[in-house]
């Protein structure tokens, strides 16, 4: 997609962002135009300039000096207003780009794998979606046009400098192939030193997010020392990524002036000559190429200026178009619309990896009935949640079917059959926002009074009322202002509202007090009732109010039967983890 680094300009990635400003061509087109009368512009003020040196203060002409200078603000406030319509525009134009841009990004970024989540880090993501998409509208408001701009000035000023005399523009074009190969130089080195930066602030976000996100882990093992080097390390990179550019700009500004200097100087020189020889020149054209000169390679200095910020914008396009690029979505091309499933299930010959070669699962089959409540229990890693992600398709299956009411999962629109299955996971996740957002997900058909009624049904609306401004109360930034406990109170109301056909529990209880642990018991039980259930189970009441329990090890379906049936079993190995986990917790 993108060129290598190194090269100056990538044209591909430029015309696909130029895609983006054809709903805005009006104003791209507008902008195009005002910088073409900004360049005609640049050559006037000069030229009036020369004209009262020679026709009005050489002479000691006293009224033709009031009429160049009535010219000259005449023209200044033209240039004014060109130059305002010129710069809002502009930044108009970039600030409606990345809009759609950050739309686009987003709503790909939501149709993303889990496993996408998995291997990429957050602080990434976030630098993509929000500076990096900054970045970009810098292109137009002041790469871009910009650049148009000075170049287009540079042309008339060459030319105009050509027809008032062409021996002087001789001198002035002497430096002018030096500066042009040091501004490409220039172009090629600050395109390196800014994909670094880019790389740098990238690596410094996702650090920083990552660290203050897992601050309690860090206090808790005594590691502040260890993070606070580490962050030393990293921040000094950023530095150094930094300082290079800084040290390429302090390298080529110092040199275009020096060379700016030394056409003035020539100028000067052969003009004066000219002036005291003969009558050839006159002293309003020496003074007006020395303005000439200036906005000859002012631009000059500030395309190579603009070129950085072009550049930066580029490299941010690039790194925001590889994520727009990334095929990680789960294939949604199923046509039937999952509404009122009865909740029948089937696992057939299930294969699974995270990654390729290691199986997860290995070829699991069983049947869910409808309504009927299955547990699930093995030890860590035996493939528990893999189960539930592969449900409601989080993750895609190497091989085997799973079917629901005897249609393929994968037949199903995505949407419906995630609207048809409701989660809640063993970490739960809390925005930073209300009680009754969190619940309602600002879903616009499930009301206040719905959420209310349901927290009564299941026991929690007591607990929610004894909280301050109760449905309304804020839990803050992955709900720190709940306990455990509480935010599966919350997260079990939540999938109750949505009225699921299909019920998956993740139902661990560590850290919890007894209190929370009788209103999850009772939470469960009622939210269960009815609808077809999967749950992993944590606790043994959960295990024996189960109609069948699914023991799994390694990836693979072990025993199947009700608590009584397995208990029977002889060195079963549900038996065994029943007498080692479990019989405590019944004496208990």
């Amino acid at each position: 997609m993108a060129g290598k680094s190194g090269n100056a300009f990538d044209l591909n990635l430029f015309k696909r962002l130029l895609r983006y400003t054809r709903p805005y061509r009006l104003t791209f087109y507008f902008v195009g135009f005002a910088a073409i009368v900004l360049s005609f512009f640049s050559v006037v003020r000069p030229y009036l300039t020369r004209l009262t040196i020679d026709n009005s203060i050489v002479p000691k002409d006293g009224d033709n000096l009031i009429y160049y200078i009535s010219l000259m603000i005449g023209a200044l406030v033209l240039e004014v207003v060109s130059q305002f319509s010129f710069i809002f525009f502009a930044n108009w134009l970039g600030q409606q780009v990345i809009r759609d841009i950050r739309v686009n990004l987003f709503e790909h970024m939501l149709s993303f794998k889990k496993q996408y989540y998995d291997k990429s880090a957050v602080g990434r993501l976030v630098t993509r979606a929000v500076s990096d998409i900054e970045t970009i509208a810098s292109i137009f408001s002041q790469g871009l046009f910009m650049i148009i701009s000075d170049l287009l000035k540079m042309l008339v000023v060459l030319g105009f400098m050509f027809f008032q005399s062409w021996r002087l523009t001789l001198f002035v074009l002497a430096v002018l192939p030096f500066i042009l190969y040091a501004t490409r130089v220039f172009q090629k080195k600050m395109k390196v030193a800014f994909e670094e930066v880019r790389t740098q602030v990238s690596n410094l976000n996702s650090y920083v997010q990552e660290r203050i996100t897992g601050m309690k882990i860090v206090q808790i093992f005594g590691r502040e020392q260890m993070e606070y080097d580490r962050f030393k390390e990293i921040n000094d990179k950023h530095r150094k990524a930094w300082v290079r550019t800084v040290w390429y700009n302090s390298i080529f500004f110092p040199i275009a002036e020096i060379a700016s200097s030394i056409t003035i100087g020539l100028v000067v020189w052969f003009g004066g000559l000219r002036v005291v020889e003969s009558e050839a020149l006159s002293l309003g054209i020496i003074v007006m190429f020395i303005e000439l000169a200036q906005m000859l390679f002012r631009p000059l200095r500030q395309i190579a200026d603009k070129f950085n910020t072009l550049q930066m914008g580029m490299v941010a396009a690039n790194r925001v178009f590889g994520i727009l690029d990334t095929e990680s979505t789960i294939q949604d091309e199923g046509e039937i619309e999952a509404k009122n499933l009865v909740g029948e299930i089937q696992f057939k010959d299930v294969r699974f990896s995270y990654i390729e070669e290691e199986e997860v699962l290995k070829g699991i089959s069983f049947e869910v009935r409808a309504g009927e409540t299955i547990a699930i229990v093995g030890a860590t890693g035996a493939g528990k949640s893999t189960i539930i992600n592969l449900l409601s398709r989080f993750y895609e299956i190497d091989s085997g079917s799973i079917s629901i009411d005897n249609k393929n999962i994968q037949d199903f629109t995505l949407k419906s059959l995630r609207n048809e299955i409701a989660v809640v996971l063993q970490d739960v996740f809390l925005f930073a926002d209300t009680i009754m957002s969190n619940i309602t997900l600002n879903h616009e058909d499930i009301s206040e009074e719905k959420v209310i009624e349901a927290a009564k049904q299941i026991g929690v609306h007591k607990f929610i009322e004894t909280l301050p401004n109760g449905y309304y109360y804020n839990v803050k930034e992955r709900g720190v202002m709940l306990s455990s406990g509480q935010r599966q109170l919350i997260a079990f109301l939540r999938a109750y509202v949505s009225n699921p056909s299909i019920l998956v529990l993740d139902e661990a209880t560590s850290s919890v007090d007894s209190y929370s642990e009788q209103l999850i018991q009772e939470a469960t039980d009622k939210i269960t009732q009815g609808r077809t259930s999967i749950v992993i189970a944590h606790r043994l009441a959960t295990v024996k109010k189960a109609d069948r329990i699914i023991v799994m090890d390694a990836g693979e379906i072990v025993e199947i039967g009700n608590h009584q049936q397995l208990l029977q079993q002889e060195n079963g190995y549900y038996r065994n983890l029943y007498e080692v986990q479990f019989m405590e917790e019944e004496q208990v």
